[in-house]
């Protein structure tokens, strides 16, 4: 068994999903975390307020999956994140 730990933006939350539907997952827990970084702060706007923040809204997708479905787990998660090298998203295998 491996564990991978995924941190993706939340509107790509459904399409990582759907591209997982393809692995054998064996359990997934979805979190909403608030992660800081090496960007500048962010005004947010709630109810008609602003207010700065240095961080950034995000999902942790913890994931239990067999040794043998990592690769394509992997390629789903990227796949469905749009991960490329700008370092905001994040997957760790352990």
């Amino acid at each position: 068994m491996k564990f991978i730990t995924a941190i993706i933006q939340p509107h790509r939350l459904d399409a990582v999903k759907k591209e997982l539907e393809t692995v054998e997952v064996n359990l997934m827990t979805v979190t909403s975390i608030a992660r800081s970084g090496r960007q500048k702060n962010v005004m947010e706007i709630c109810r008609g307020a602003g207010r700065s923040s240095g961080l950034l809204n995000k999902i942790r997708l913890d994931i239990t999956i067999n040794e043998g479905s990592v690769e394509p787990a992997i390629e789903a998660i990227v796949k469905g994140a749009h991960i490329d090298a700008t370092g905001e998203d994040r997957i760790f295998v352990v």
